[in-house]
């Protein structure tokens, strides 16, 4: 075990070791407390409370399995959900989030600790960032050592990219994924490093989970083949490579098809066939090196160039084959939107309208790594020195990854661990540079009788050679020895001095800088955690002129009130973002939600909010809807209402509906899109527009309404409504619920009816020219 400074001669080698993992613990102990109390402010600043919006379905699952048992949610069929359509939620879903509750909720309750399954679901996120952090300790511990492992474990504790989404309450397959991407790729480095088929199971283990905790497991599907691929290339091939990947893939994937939702996808769908490839690759290579060491050199030529390179052909052959046939499906869209960052926007509308799908806008990788961002190539450098093939899969990681943060917002969750392993690699290298007080050994030089070096002779000798039919030849050989002496004995005071990098000074500026970075790193991250990334979609935070918080609670104020006010099965229609917070906090029946896997079922709502009440009044009543909701941030300035997400639903409706719904008519013949006077006349008649600023303009007396989103004056005259009748208003007018009305008993058309009862009776004819009809 080296060390920075020389250790008392009496302490015994053991003592230190014990003091080392000692001090190890309590420092990880430590990272563990910060990474878990970070990630609290959510629930300090507000309450335990469930966030976002795919966390709610997730949270009502699970309360379903906790409380019918794992079988009864296997087979769960939701007929809220999607209606008239219904979801079968146990072949739909990836349940190792659920499960993973539902073993902590049984296991607390086994010892008879009552707690809550909401606790269990606000609190998990928290505590495995715990586990991430000594996943990542490990990891990193096998590219370098211990020190750049509690580096390690430290940076991804804290760092905002990661905390995004495993705050408190943000109960998503986030909360347990980037522990499992972390914990696997350790153990397929141990397994390649060991040539174990026993950390290669560990590992197909741990990938099982990951396949049956979230989606994003075709990043290691894909991942561990391209590194076994370019080792491969590299020349590289060995047994432990062959054991370590045949072990991983073959239970791997056998495991993996367990899940309901994956099914065949392993075996059956092109995202998986590199993995496939890769491993019948190596069966070729170890048949190619086992025949190599029976056979003479020629022999095996032309088994090569015979049956290996035939195998190859065959191999490749067959699955473009079964992929014209339809036997292997093809790239989906969201594939192609990874390396076209305009394809989904063309022609798959649903996957671009979500924000996180979105290209990562360059301030976010400071926001979200900060100091890290910096140290992150330098550690990918360094792991070229060694180039081991455990570093070989860190550059490779950094390059995939870096590529697709940069095209999704959303990937930068799966850039940050190798980020955080990076950096900690780099830092690392730097402290023990500057750290350790011993100079490393300089070679000496040998001298000759005249007190210069020999390689100095050599030149001098070199030099007379040169210059020796020219005069003044022993002049300028006394001058080059003056010149020697003069530097040696520079050279010699500049070390006795210790100048330079080896000096204190230099190395106490080093340090003292580094020091410095890291604590601003820890501000940093304290700063956006406690603003940015903990507070809940459904509680909305402002500040007073005097300084003191406003919270703004009108999503819980109107889910609360459809609980109350409406019947059991009334049906609620909003845009798809809202449909998880509508079932899991108003339990009511919702036509869409966030799974999004009815492009057609979304598209009716698109079409029905884009297009004017008399049209749109078909389409409610054919699907029994009794209450529509929208959200409305002009009075307050919230950016994240529904006329700002408008163009979404226009241009998913256009997709199915491209004859009765164009893009281009919602904007003025400027090419401008406007909510005020000069708005387009599609625009105004909407049944999106009518729901949002009806009445509006009451809230100014009449005036000239502000929308404060928009920064655009609304009309004195408001739209009116006659198919809808507004049934509840937030306080701050952010979420605005209207009951849709049922058919005339004399019937007679909604407006017509409608104008009648506000005493707007039409003008009747003459009486002689009603006389002449009636004769």
């Amino acid at each position: 075990m080296s060390t920075a400074f020389p250790l008392p001669t009496d302490i015994s080698s053991t003592t230190v070791a014990n003091t080392a993992s000692l001090l190890r613990i309590v420092a990880f102990g430590l990272i563990s407390g910060a990474a878990i109390a970070s990630r609290l402010f959510a629930v300090i600043n507000f309450e335990s409370i469930i966030h976002e919006f795919d966390p709610w379905f997730n949270y009502r699952a699970t309360r379903v399995l906790a409380a019918k048992g794992f079988y009864e949610f296997w087979n769960w069929f939701d007929p809220t959900a999607w209606y008239p359509l219904g979801r079968v939620v146990g072949g739909t879903v990836y349940p190792g989030l659920m499960a993973t509750s539902g073993v902590i909720y049984n296991f607390l309750h086994y010892f008879n600790l009552p707690v809550d399954i909401r606790n269990i679901c606000v609190l998990l996120a928290p505590g495995f960032s715990a586990l991430t952090a000594w996943a990542t300790y490990m990891f990193t511990t096998e590219m370098k050592d211990s020190s750049a492992g509690l580096l390690a474990a430290a940076f991804i504790g804290i760092v905002p990219g990661y905390i995004s989404r495993s705050v408190a309450g943000s109960y998503d397959n986030e909360a347990i994924a980037i522990f499992l991407l972390m914990i696997t790729f350790y153990l397929w480095i141990k397994a390649l490093k060991l040539g174990s088929a026993l950390f290669g199971t560990l590992a197909a283990v741990f990938y099982f989970y990951m396949v049956a905790a979230w989606g994003g497991y075709a990043f290691i599907t894909n991942m561990i083949p391209v590194h076994a691929l370019v080792l491969l290339l590299m020349g590289r091939f060995s047994s432990r490579l062959y054991v370590a990947y045949c072990s991983w893939y073959a239970i791997g994937t056998l495991s993996s098809m367990q899940v309901p939702f994956v099914g065949f996808q392993p075996v059956r769908t092109s995202e998986h066939m590199g993995a496939l490839g890769v491993f019948g690759l190596l069966q070729i290579v170890a048949f190619a090196s086992l025949v190599r060491s029976h056979v003479s050199s020629k022999q095996f030529q032309n088994l090569l160039a015979i049956s290996v390179v035939t195998m190859g052909v065959l191999g490749a052959g067959a699955f473009v084959v079964m992929t014209y046939k339809g036997w292997i499906a093809p790239w989906t869209g969201r594939f192609y939107s990874l390396w076209d960052t305009g394809y989904a926007k063309k022609y798959i509308p649903i996957i671009a309208s979500v924000s996180e799908h979105q290209p990562t806008a360059w301030p976010s990788f400071f926001m979200d790594l900060q100091l890290l961002i910096f140290l992150f190539p330098a550690g990918v450098v360094m792991c070229f020195r060694d180039l081991r093939d455990e570093h070989v899969f860190v550059i490779i990681y950094a390059v995939v990854a870096s590529y697709f943060a940069g095209v999704m917002v959303r990937l930068m969750l799966t850039l940050t661990p190798v980020v955080c392993v990076s950096a900690a690699v780099a830092l690392s290298t730097l402290l023990d540079t500057y750290v350790d007080a011993s100079e490393p050994d300089v070679p000496e030089e040998r001298t000759e009788a005249n007190g210069s070096s020999a390689s100095d002779g050599k030149k001098t000798k070199k030099a007379g050679a040169a210059v020796g039919s020219q005069a003044g030849a022993s002049a300028a050989a006394a001058a080059s020895s003056a010149i020697s002496d003069l530097v040696s004995a520079s050279k010699s005071n500049a070390q006795s001095r210790q100048k330079g990098i080896w000096g204190a000074d230099a190395r106490l500026v080093i340090l003292l800088n580094a020091i410095g970075m890291l604590v601003f790193f820890v501000f940093h991250c304290t700063w956006v955690t406690s603003n940015a990334y903990s507070s809940p979609s459904v509680v909305l935070a402002s500040t007073n002129p005097d300084g003191s918080q406003h919270i703004i609670d009108d999503y819980r104020e109107a889910y609360y009130w459809l609980r109350q006010n409406t019947p059991q099965d009334a049906v609620v229609m909003s845009w798809w973002d809202y449909g998880y917070q509508i079932a899991g906090m108003a339990d009511r029946v919702t036509l869409v939600d966030n799974n999004t896997w009815n492009n057609t079922h979304i598209a009716t709502v698109g079409k029905a909010m884009s297009s004017p009440e008399e049209v749109a009044y078909p389409i409610l009543r054919k699907h029994d809807v009794d209450y529509v909701l929208v959200i409305f941030g002009g009075l307050l300035g919230y950016s994240g209402d529904d006329i700002n997400k408008f163009l979404w639903m226009v241009r998913i409706a256009q997709g199915v509906w491209p004859d009765e719904i164009q893009e281009p008519n919602y904007f003025t013949p400027q090419g401008e899109y406007r909510v005020d006077d000069r708005a387009s006349e599609t625009m105004r008649n909407s049944l999106m527009y009518k729901m949002s600023y009806y009445r509006f303009s009451e809230l100014y007396g009449g005036g000239n309404a502000l929308d404060r989103v928009r920064n655009q004056q609304i009309p004195k005259v408001g739209p009116t409504l006659d198919y809808l009748e507004e049934a509840f208003t937030t306080e701050n007018w952010i979420v605005r619920i209207y009951k849709v009305r049922k058919e005339d008993p004399l019937g007679r058309d909604l407006k017509t009816a409608n104008a009648f009862a506000q005493g707007k009776k039409r003008k009747r004819g003459k009486p002689v020219s009603r006389r002449r009809a009636i004769v």
